[in-house]
């Protein structure tokens, strides 16, 4: 059933006789469905451009060795080579449709990534014309088609479960727990006992409230609050404390630390730890008694930072605030004290004291957010859309989410906490003072600096607008926060902001701390979201363990485990992403025909992307569908360029489209440009 038919490639003999030696990688196939592989190879920035006929039997996520046979230079675009070996293959699943004839069965493929259909055995309970997930097992010699087994069985195509089953089962990512797990979990105690709360500071009677989405279920944050008779303030950030429940090595930790992270779907989060531990035990929960680990600090009114305290603590939230209720507040001011705001969020009637603990910490952070872009913290607002589905998951608006200062009361906040623990562990105990010369292994949060030649580019676009950057020698974050200032508000806002955002590295776990960029913090770390990140677990454990005066940590294991959650936290961002797009195009089904302003997102050698207004979806204008003329793609300066008109068409220009198709399988929008006849 397979309909294409992947080449063997070159033989060892032919790469042998090239006079010189031939550069050889390890790395992972990324394929397209047109058969021709991009490798990946850790710690290069550029791939390997491989062609379907010299994959070698190679499958998307394989682990393979490369050949170089075409360096990079002035006429080829990129590397090229052959792929000589599959080291490893990929135990993630393909999802595509059952077809079964008689005793034989397929799963047939319309994926971005695997052309091949899969020859699999019949599989029980399996129905021809439902979605399953399948692994390929081999792809010998002489076969058409890779053989493989179905792992799962999804559903028919087109339900919302099954659909949102089959991106998990995509990424690999479980959606349930075993039962291995969930009866662990039950078997934790859910009362908290006198010797449970031996040996913790009490904050029990101390003002205490979250402020959370309003959807939100797992509450691992609270603040509390209280004036300090010297002026200044006590303010505490209290995560829950899931460590104390979850122990090394039980199954509910090594199921935790597998999945590494909570995935948010569009219309459901995947836990990473089961519900009773996630929206009951751990969750603070206002009126329940929890336990807490707590960051605790006396700030000064002009929010300046002494004797910061970490340890375990025991607290009751008072309030539990949603983003619109507490931002209501702050934008009330002073008036607070006196508006009645009704039954909001779970806590009724705001008393006084409430609103000026809020306002209060609203200005607390205001000043430590300035403070943090004044030493240099990189400022990217780029709008955020969210897809809004009704009970049974079908999309019924898109609408862009803001940040106001409710938001940054909290991140404000949860930096200062992140931040604080990190430089606690790594000046041993002395705030602000020198590193020691043996550190102890910790998990840090960093984020390299940018990517200098993709600035030089950024810069030179942003020039073709009249947009100057400053000298980057006067300062990498406050040249980029000038940029955009300058940029607010013109259609090319959006297209500098992404261009800027490819030029940042990644921020990642790592035992080496480089500091983080982004943020201009010298020590950064995650303390503060132990239900959903499993970094923050062992964050708590190592300064528990360093608290109580114990030695360094196993560097070696800290750094796999860093380098796990890493990947976890890029496959889950991965698949939240393909729900995204998915839900979207689900959206646009009923608008094919209709037309939309927008402005160009991307420019690839095969066509231009354009996000439309309002609701920033974004589709594809193939260079095949415009009529007028044929366009030429410049890598290099970031545009299309006509070739009998010359007209250029750049990131960020405004373009009318019109919705051609949709395909929901691919997670595809076609659109074609209104042109004037």
């Amino acid at each position: 059933m397979s309909r294409k038919h992947r080449g063997r490639g070159g033989s060892r003999e032919k790469l042998r006789r090239r006079k010189k030696p031939a550069q050889e990688y390890i790395g992972k196939a990324v394929m397209s469905r047109e058969g021709f592989v991009f490798v990946k190879v850790e710690g290069q920035e550029e791939d390997i451009y491989v062609k379907a006929s010299k994959t070698r039997g190679a499958l998307h996520g394989d682990t393979v060795k490369v050949v170089v046979t075409q360096e990079r230079t002035g006429n080829a675009k990129r590397r090229s080579g052959e792929i000589v070996a599959v080291l490893e293959r990929s135990n993630l699943p393909f999802v595509g449709i059952l077809h079964i004839v008689g005793r034989q069965a397929w799963v047939l493929m319309s994926s971005k990534t695997m052309p091949y259909d899969i020859e699999v055995p019949v599989p029980e309970g399996g129905q021809k014309g439902m979605k399953v997930a399948a692994v390929v097992d081999g792809w010998e010699r002489g076969e058409n088609a890779p053989h493989g087994h179905v792992v799962d069985i999804l559903g028919f195509p087109g339900e919302n479960e099954t659909e949102m089953h089959a991106i998990l089962a995509e990424f690999g990512l479980p959606y349930r727990f075993t039962k291995e797990v969930e009866n662990a979990a039950d078997k934790i105690p859910d009362k908290i006992s006198a010797s449970d709360r031996k040996g913790r500071r009490d904050f029990r009677k101390v003002l205490t409230f979250t402020i959370d989405p309003a959807d939100a279920k797992d509450f691992d944050d609270a603040l509390s609050f209280r004036k300090l008779e010297n002026g200044n303030y006590e303010v505490g950030v209290h995560i829950a404390d899931v460590t104390y429940y979850v122990k090394p090595g039980t199954a509910v930790d090594k199921e935790a630390q597998e999945r590494g992270t909570s995935v948010y779907l569009v219309d459901r989060t995947v836990p990473m730890l089961p519900e009773k531990l996630s929206n009951k035990l751990c969750s603070l929960r206002p009126g329940e008694e929890k336990l807490t680990f707590s960051a605790v600090f006396e700030i000064t009114p002009q929010a300046k930072v002494i004797n910061p305290w970490f340890g375990r603590t025991n607290i009751i939230s008072d309030y539990r605030f949603d983003y619109e209720l507490a931002q209501s507040i702050i934008d009330a001011g002073p008036a607070a004290m006196e508006t009645d705001f009704g039954e909001g969020s779970e806590c009724g009637i705001v008393p006084a004291p409430v609103k000026e603990a809020i306002l209060t910490l609203n200005g607390l952070a205001l000043k430590l957010r300035d403070r943090r872009f004044k030493a240099g913290a990189v400022n990217f607002d780029r709008p955020e859309m969210k897809v809004e589905v009704d009970e049974k998951g079908k999309p019924i608006g898109v609408h862009q989410k803001f940040s106001k200062e409710a938001n940054w009361l909290i991140e404000e906040f949860m930096l200062l906490a992140n931040r604080n623990v990190a430089e606690y562990v790594a000046t041993g105990g002395k705030m602000g003072g020198k590193a020691l010369s043996k550190a102890k292994t910790f998990v840090y949060r960093v984020h390299d600096e940018p990517n200098m030649e993709k600035l030089s580019g950024l810069r030179e676009f942003a020039g073709h607008f009249g947009h100057k950057m400053a000298p980057l020698e006067d300062g990498i974050a406050k040249s980029l926060n000038a940029l955009m200032k300058d940029a607010a508000g013109t259609p090319e806002i959006q297209a500098i902001q992404l261009l800027a955002l490819r030029a940042m590295a990644k921020a990642c776990y790592s035992t080496d701390n480089i500091g983080h960029y982004g943020l201009a913090f010298r020590f950064y770390t995650h303390f503060t979201s132990p239900i959903r990140r499993y970094p923050d677990m062992m964050v708590h454990r190592l300064l528990s363990l360093y608290l109580d005066g114990a030695d360094s940590q196993d560097y070696g294991y800290y750094s796999e485990q860093c380098k796990h959650a890493s990947e976890r936290e890029v496959v889950a961002a991965e698949a939240e992403r393909e729900s995204i797009k998915y839900k979207l195009v689900e959206f646009m089904q009923d608008k094919i025909g209709q037309e939309f302003d927008g402005h160009v997102s991307g420019i690839t050698e095969w066509g231009i992307y354009v996000e439309i207004e309002p609701t920033k979806i974004e589709g594809m204008i193939p260079y095949r569908t415009i009529r007028s003329d044929f366009y030429d793609y410049d890598q290099d300066h970031y545009l299309a360029r006509g070739r009998r008109s010359r007209r250029v068409i750049r990131l960020g220009d405004p373009l009318r489209i019109r919705v051609k198709g949709t395909s929901l399988e691919q997670k595809l929008l076609d659109y074609e440009l209104v042109e004037n006849d």
